[in-house]
């Protein structure tokens, strides 16, 4: 009768220890997995990312790269436009900004990029050309409402990619890039809302129903580039011109 008791403890104590054992291996298991399996952020940022003399260079670096050249490509024709056609004084200044301030983020890109070996566009994206036709065809009021509130929108947007970008990457020059940045599309975006005209709840709506926006195709990384071709002309045409073409990296 003893011996029944005592392989029954025993046999009892084996289950209690196997159990436990289940649980532990359970739990470590997926933390093990997900460290060692591929196809995690760390493992993306790391696939993507070049070694440069300034520091790592990331796919969303360079996609911000581009996003700066993209900018001045269309806000600089927008802004000398507003300077001709705006019907107040605000509008006016606010074009003027504009103009001011991708005049000289046009000139650190180019630079940047050329640092980096990267290859810019020169030409605005269809989005953005669309933009420019839709203010081609306004006049009077109508203009001021939609030059304010376009240009707003699109700045609004391209703030949080700076913000993003400023506090996550690892090259210098990007980060001095995204500085600059910074302090060029907060005063662009204070002129506008100074105009009167921007809607902010409009703002606020598209903000609450806009889906992620798709990622820029980032540029190649650095080394070898073709030359760019020279800039397309846009819509509004002649008067307005485009920022300079981007030039070929010096080796």
């Amino acid at each position: 009768m003893r011996s029944i008791n005592r392989t029954g403890l025993v046999s009892g104590t084996g289950l209690i220890i196997a159990a436990l054992s289940a649980t532990v291996a359970a739990l470590i298991f997926p933390i093990w997995s997900y460290a060692d399996r591929a196809g995690t952020g760390l493992d993306t940022l790391n696939a993507q990312s070049v070694s440069t003399q300034f520091g790592p260079l990331s796919a969303l670096d360079r996609e911000f790269v581009t996003k700066v050249r993209l900018a001045g490509l269309w806000e600089l024709p927008a802004g000398q436009q507003a300077e001709e056609r705006g019907t107040t004084q605000a509008v006016k200044t606010a074009g003027a900004h504009l103009v001011e301030g991708h005049t000289f983020l046009d000139a650190r890109v180019r630079n940047v990029a050329a640092r980096l070996g990267l290859e810019l566009p020169n030409q605005p994206n269809a989005q953005q050309r669309g933009w420019l036709a839709t203010l081609d065809a306004a006049h009077g009021t109508d203009y001021d409402q939609k030059f304010a509130n376009i240009l707003r929108r699109a700045h609004g947007k391209v703030f949080s990619v700076v913000a993003q970008v400023r506090a996550n990457t690892r090259n210098s020059l990007v980060r001095d890039l995204a500085d600059d940045a910074n302090t060029t599309v907060l005063d662009h975006i204070k002129v506008l809302e100074a105009t009167g005209y921007v809607d902010f709840d409009a703002l606020a709506q598209d903000a609450a129903t806009a889906s992620p926006p798709p990622l820029t195709a980032s540029p190649a990384p650095p080394g070898p580039t073709e030359s760019p071709d020279s800039p397309v002309p846009v819509t509004p045409a002649g008067t307005y011109p485009l920022p300079p073409a981007a030039s070929r990296p010096k080796g």
